[in-house]
């Protein structure tokens, strides 16, 4: 077990830290005998809850993709998380003081099919949160750790997962904008596996846009000229899964993803 006896690495060991974020989590890194590791702990009581919510996630998904804490200390403030540190690039460094998507940008320039691979792995670890009974929320390219040199794509912060469908409480969902689909806006709205699709066809659309699309504009077309990277196939499938009305959608996420599969060459 990592730290020895420390029930909480400290803050002041850190050689990072990452304390601008709106979620009310502070999060840091840390290094013990040549291994380094993420703490992440809660600031807030929204913090709290959400660290409650990523054990449960944890707790019933495994999957190659995910990066998963390797230990979980509970105290008074809620518990802590540590995860093995992983290389590689957010792409987006989204904060309360604005956002950073150099990474996304770097990412829409490789090429079409490494994206393929990155964004196959995306789903893959999605048919794991489904078969879980789990429903994707404030899932956003800030989830998406990428490693340019081994050329891997990890999923972090998947720490508004839930069990589903549930009946939204709120006015809305935490999330980004350009990834929500319009019953996560809507009190007393059914948020299932119809929702994630549209997550994640949104995921598709973005990643395989170009690095001067109008993805981050939407009240622009998202079909300008030039900007969309895949085939005609694959557009179809994004189309679909994006569609305002829930039950136009694929029903689920396998559904969407053999739809993916299909429409997607084979490289390699």
């Amino acid at each position: 077990m990592p730290f020895g006896r420390l029930p909480v690495p400290s803050v002041e060991s850190a050689f990072v830290v990452f304390d601008a974020q709106d979620s009310g989590c502070l999060s840091y890194g840390v290094e013990e005998a040549g291994r380094r590791w993420l703490v992440k702990t809660a600031a807030t009581v929204e913090g709290q809850a959400s660290l409650d919510r990523a054990v449960a996630v944890h707790a019933a998904v495994r999957h190659p993709a995910i990066v998963r804490p390797n230990r979980t200390i509970h105290g008074a403030a809620g518990p802590t998380l540590l995860y093995p540190w992983h290389e590689g690039t957010v792409l987006n460094h989204a904060t309360v003081h604005g956002a950073d998507r150099s990474g996304l940008t770097r990412f829409q320039h490789l090429p079409v099919p490494q994206v393929e691979v990155a964004l196959d792995a995306i789903l893959d670890a999605h048919l794991a949160v489904s078969a879980a009974g789990l429903v994707a929320v404030d899932l956003y390219d800030g989830c998406f750790l990428y490693d340019f040199a081994a050329s891997r794509m990890r999923l972090i912060d998947l720490d508004e997962y839930r069990p589903g469908p549930f009946v939204l409480a709120a006015d809305r969902l935490p999330g980004s904008r350009r990834y929500m689909a319009p019953e996560e806006f809507t009190r007393g709205s059914v948020i299932d596996e119809r929702t994630t699709v549209h997550a994640l066809g949104r995921t598709l659309h973005h990643l395989l846009d170009s690095p001067h699309a109008a993805g981050d504009a939407p009240k622009r077309r998202r079909d300008a000229a030039g900007a969309w990277r895949g085939t005609s196939d694959q557009r179809r499938v994004v189309e679909r899964a994006t569609r305002l009305v829930p039950a136009a959608r694929y029903p689920n996420v396998p559904a969407l993803v053999r739809a993916w599969r299909l429409a997607t060459p084979r490289n390699g």
